[in-house]
């Protein structure tokens, strides 16, 4: 009976000797590769660029002719100006330095944005003081060339608010310039001979109109706004911006008859509100990069 233990004590030793040879013998298998490369650690400065659409709301502190001359009757003026809104188109590159600052450069054109103006007036001519209304109208463009820089006032749920301020040239186009002119003195001669003024008769008005012009100004603007984070690549904006372009200048105004001009409008302290929608893509966020199976064979 002891035999057949011994037997098969050494019988169980081979079998464990021999799996042990053969897995020896057996090559080893490594786990296979993880399928994306792990992300870097988080670094907040980086290249990026951006692009924006908005709409612009201006407005100008007064018109004049650089012929001060027609203005010497007037006693008082009262002006009313407005543009319509015009459509602003921008792109621009900029490096994000730390997870609060960063600053770019942007290229805008501000789309052509129709002008009405009228004046109200008081003068006094022939010894009588009269009224006069002169109406004008004009479209204006520009091209807006700023440097910015940004504050990051923080980040909750992906929004952080932001400041910022901007300095740079813009070239303020003014085009399609006219003046229906002045309203003149209507007159007639009463049963003394004597010649009398009066105002409410057909007007009497002399057309004029001015070649297009273009001046570049020093432009400067305060921005705010909100920016998203979609994605670590992208951010979406929703910014405001207060400009001061400076003035614009019309080329040289005639009358429809060529009796007058020689002279020039200009259109003095011109500002704007804006409101644009933009993104910004970050150029130095690595994005997982995709690693094929390892295959061995043999």
């Amino acid at each position: 009976m002891r035999s057949v233990k011994y037997f098969m004590a050494a019988a169980g030793a081979a079998s464990l000797l021999s799996s042990m040879a053969f897995a020896a013998d057996m090559p080893m298998i490594t786990p296979p590769p993880p399928m994306y490369a792990p992300a870097p650690p988080q670094d907040f400065g980086g290249w990026y660029l951006r692009g924006d659409i908005g709409f612009s709301n201006q407005q100008v502190k007064n018109v004049r002719n650089t012929n001060d001359a027609l203005y010497a009757p007037l006693t008082s003026l009262n002006q009313t100006t407005g543009f319509d809104a015009a459509g602003t188109f921008q792109v621009g590159v900029g490096y994000r330095f730390n997870n609060w600052f960063r600053a770019d450069i942007t290229g805008q054109y501000r789309g052509n944005s129709n002008f009405k103006g009228t004046d109200l007036y008081s003068a006094m001519g022939h010894g009588l003081a009269y009224n006069g209304i002169d109406n004008y109208s004009a479209s204006k463009s520009e091209l807006l060339v700023l440097a910015n820089a940004y504050v990051d006032l923080g980040t909750w749920w992906c929004v952080t608010p932001f400041i910022g301020a901007g300095v740079g040239a813009a070239r303020v186009t003014i085009s399609n310039f006219t003046d229906t002119g002045a309203t003149n003195l209507n007159s007639f001669i009463d049963g003394s001979g004597n010649t009398v003024y009066y105002v409410g008769g057909p007007a009497n008005a002399s057309y004029t109109a001015a070649s297009s012009g273009s001046k570049w100004n020093f432009a400067w603007a305060l921005h705010t706004g909100l920016a998203y984070q979609v994605s670590p690549n992208m951010t979406v904006e929703l910014g405001y911006s207060y400009l001061n372009l400076g003035d614009g200048v019309t080329g040289v105004d005639t009358t429809f008859d060529h009796s007058a001009g020689g002279h020039a409008f200009t259109f003095k302290d011109i500002t704007s509100h804006d409101v644009k929608l933009g993104v910004r893509w970050n150029l130095d966020n690595p994005q997982p990069v995709y690693a094929p199976p390892l295959v061995r064979k043999g």
